[in-house]
């Protein structure tokens, strides 16, 4: 296998074994199998061009019209032109399943089921990236930039996996990669000859002259050098990371600390000590499962605990007394018979890896099933850990209640008792003036509690201009939520801890509770729940209906269908019954917003672009800019390789369709089609020689084109017919001089095989001229200018120059 070979083997090699480490990312794994097909054929369509052309551009772009038409047959078969020519069509299939793969890698947990849109992106990729490595290690014969485009393969597994990537498929990838490197190295060595080094000679041989060298054994010293140098470095690169300190990765993990064992425990005291930290992380573990009978879960909130105890600065736990977890739980505080409400069950399995003293439960919960030591605190309704019991490895089952009051419910609620209120409205004098007078011309014009909370949670979700961040600083002391109100940026604690103290100064009772949202669907119909969907929310209490969920944050979690307001928030104080609308009401729900920031963006932390329920879009497909460009893409990829190809046919076709009778005309067409023969046999290897005459110049085509019969007399009677055109004083016309020329490439062609004949057609000699006629009109051009500007210059000079005056 020649040189070239051994590094295009590497480099599908190392492709592959880098898209290793996309195989936990899909199940089942089988399109690994369709990629390495595919990347094997793309590979060997470069092998061939390689061995008939040196044009490198040449060489890219045929394997990636090879890729493109592969993919055509295996994803959109049924739109192309003939079942494998990609056409328009093809491209809107493309970006349909494209815009379906990004949706389903949005909307499953890894491993996220093997859909055709994955299966393309995927696929695509190791495509993409294989004709990069190929391009670089064997076109261009540079294999080190090479190790980019599979780094960035490897990067982009260990992000979508949440950095949970298995160092098995690192070493597997820099295998490859360093096997690319000695390929490379080993091709470069061999075009020096013999390699330099081996050992001294030993001390018997070196005092004979003549003595023959001991053969040396082993690979040569540069080899050696190379695969330690390779060793070392992969050695240092595993090496390195395990010793130095690990980045805290725990959701919640506060002044418990944790062990250090298997990637990290989750600890908490403090269940808001590290909620920032949680959210920031890149990696996305898992820390609860769950199956739920529930209709929908997108207000299925699992909650943790709540903090009720406000100081101005920071929202905390109360020291409250524990008691044994009852069976059932007691009747929801404040709850009546009145509100409609669905007992529910949830299943929920945690992690390993997740040790919390709290058992994260949705609410109310009524009842739990779950083995272990564990107290209940009646007022916040949580379940805790006794002792050193957490949630590490915890099966349990938990029934809750889906409450569903309704908004007059909810607005002609009565005053809780005076006890309850004046606790939980309770803040204190620190508190800056400007939080309350906030609150108060957030809220004017409002009827009621209800209304005011829904005009607190609009503001800060919708309206208000806030932008949700989670670099921003939680902030401490006092002057914290004055901060966020100017500032208008922060997170999830930000947004929950204003929203609930504006509230206690409004006298509204509030609490913080801290938990989870919902997490993202699987496959198996379960809920995956990780360390990205931390969260903190507000809680408003209303008597009749107990504590009730509000979401402030922008771009995170749901709004409640209670909190969403079906009239304007200013109407009169006694409004009529609301009509109810079949159009959602974008007004309510938290939206997009263009101030997003791109790391919450990257953690899928945006939200929809449009509220539940809402009607969906007449959307066609991709957009037509999108379509026109990616055509306007595949078509210069398709004619690029193909322009040699279509300049000779024009050129052909100009040289013998030329027409007239005259002694001017008869000679040009007999030299064009003269011109048109020397150029066909120098696509075919036959270099021109302009020393020789058209007989001389006919004798060498046929010889060097093996040419015989009537192809050769075609030459023969070409040449004489430019020699009368040259030398006559009246050149008689050549009868079908186009003819002669067939005959001639006729010849020229079947003596030649079939790689010559192909290189003749897609990549002919003979349009070098382009080039050179470029780089003469180039030269006249530039000759032009300079002459123009000499010109200009002697006019300048001879106007500014003054007549010298004489006096007679």
């Amino acid at each position: 296998m020649s040189g070239r070979g051994r590094l295009a083997l590497c480099a599908f090699a190392a492709t592959l074994m880098a898209a290793g480490a996309l195989l936990p990312l899909v199940d089942p794994a089988g399109w690994i199998v369709q990629a390495a097909l595919l990347l094997a054929l793309q590979s060997g369509a470069g092998a061939l061009v390689r061995r008939w052309s040196s044009a490198r551009a040449l060489t890219v772009a045929v394997q990636a019209l090879v890729a493109l038409v592969a993919l055509t047959v295996v994803f959109a078969r049924d739109r192309a032109v003939a079942g494998f020519v990609p056409g328009p069509d093809v491209i809107v299939e493309f970006g349909a399943l494209l815009n379906k793969g990004a949706a389903d890698v949005g909307q499953y947990a890894i491993p996220a089921p093997a859909t055709t849109g994955i299966r393309l992106m995927l696929v695509g990729g190791v495509l993409l990236v294989g004709l990069a490595v190929d391009a670089l290690a064997v076109t261009f014969r540079s294999a080190a930039p090479a190790g980019l485009p599979l780094l960035a393969l490897y990067s982009v597994a260990a992000g979508l996996s949440g950095g949970g990537a298995s160092w098995l498929w690192f070493l597997l990838a820099a295998t490859g990669y360093l096997v690319l490197l000695l390929a490379e190295g080993r091709d470069r060595l061999s075009q020096w000859g013999r390699v330099f080094g081996g050992g001294a000679p030993s001390r018997g041989d070196s005092g004979r002259a003549g003595a023959a060298p001991a053969p040396r054994r082993g690979p040569p010293a540069p080899a050696r050098t190379g695969r330690r140098i390779g060793v070392l470095a992969l050695g240092i690169a595993l090496a390195v990371p395990a010793v130095l300190p690990s980045l805290g990765g725990g959701l919640l993990e506060g002044a418990g600390g944790g062990t250090g064992g298997g990637g990290g425990m989750i600890n908490a005291v403090n269940p808001l000590v590290s909620l920032q930290d949680s959210l920031n992380q890149p990696a996305n573990r898992e820390v609860l499962r769950y199956n739920t009978n529930a209709e929908s879960t997108s207000d299925q909130y699992l909650r943790l605990t709540s903090l009720d105890s406000f100081d101005g600065s920071s929202w905390q736990l109360s020291k409250r007394p524990l008691e044994d977890v009852p069976d059932p739980f007691p009747q929801p505080l404040g709850l009546t018979g009145n509100v409609s409400a669905t007992e529910i069950t949830t299943s929920v399995s945690a992690s390993g890896d997740y040790q919390q003293t709290w058992l994260p439960m949705p609410f109310p919960a009524v009842r739990v099933e779950v083995d272990g030591r564990w107290r209940y605190e009646p007022i916040g309704r949580t379940v805790v850990g006794d002792g050193d019991q957490t949630t590490r490895g915890v099966r349990y089952t938990a029934r809750s209640l889906v409450l569903n009051p309704t908004r007059e419910q909810l607005a002609n609620a009565p005053e809780p008792p005076a006890e309850f209120a004046g606790e939980f409205t309770k803040v204190p004098d620190s508190l800056p003036a400007d939080v309350r007078s906030t609150a108060l011309a957030v809220t004017r014009g409002a009827a009621n509690d209800y209304e005011r909370a829904v005009l607190l949670q609009d503001w800060f979700a919708v309206k208000g201009g806030f932008r949700y961040d989670t670099e921003v600083s939680s902030g401490s002391g006092p002057s914290a939520i004055s901060q966020f109100l100017r500032n208008k940026e922060g997170f999830c604690i930000h947004f929950s801890f204003s929203m609930a103290a504006m509230a206690r100064t409004l006298g509204i009772p509030a609490r913080v509770a801290v938990g989870f949202t919902p997490g993202a669907p699987q496959p198996d119909g379960t809920m995956s729940v990780g360390l990205r969907d931390a969260h903190a929310w507000p809680e408003l209490y209303f008597e009749g209906v107990g504590w009730t969920r509000f979401e402030p944050t922008p771009t995170r979690g749901s709004v409640p269908e209670y909190s969403r307001p079906e009239a304007p928030a200013d109407r009169p104080s006694a409004p009529a019954r609301p009509e109810e609308s079949a159009a959602p009401l974008p007004s309510t729900q938290p939206s997009v917003q263009d101030s997003c920031p791109p790391q919450a963006r990257r953690l899928g932390e945006c939200g929809e672009t449009q509220a539940p329920g809402a009607a969906a879009s007449g959307d066609s497909g991709p957009p037509w800019g999108t379509i026109l460009l990616v055509a306007a893409g595949v078509l210069a990829v398709v004619l690029v390789p193909l322009l040699p190809l279509l300049w000779r046919v024009r050129v052909r076709s100009r040289r013998l369709g030329a027409a007239g009778h005259g002694a001017q005309e008869v000679t040009a067409r007999t030299l064009a089609a003269w011109a048109e023969v020397i150029d066909t046999a120098w696509d075919y290897g036959i270099a021109p020689d302009e020393s020789l005459t058209p007989r001389r110049t006919a004798e060498r085509i046929v010889r060097l084109g093996t040419l015989e019969g009537a192809p050769a007399e075609a030459v023969h009677r070409l040449a004489g017919a430019v020699e009368q055109a040259l030398y006559a004083a009246r050149p008689e016309p050549l009868a079908g001089a186009a003819g002669e020329v067939a005959r001639v490439r006729q010849g020229l062609a079947a003596g030649a095989g079939r790689g010559g004949r192909l290189r003749a057609l897609l990549a002919p000699r003979s349009t070098v001229r382009v080039v050179w006629a470029a780089s003469e009109r180039r030269a006249a051009l530039t000759a032009r200018w300079a002459d123009r500007r000499h010109r200009l210059a002697d006019r300048w000079s001879a106007a500014l120059r003054r007549p010298s005056r004489q006096r007679g």
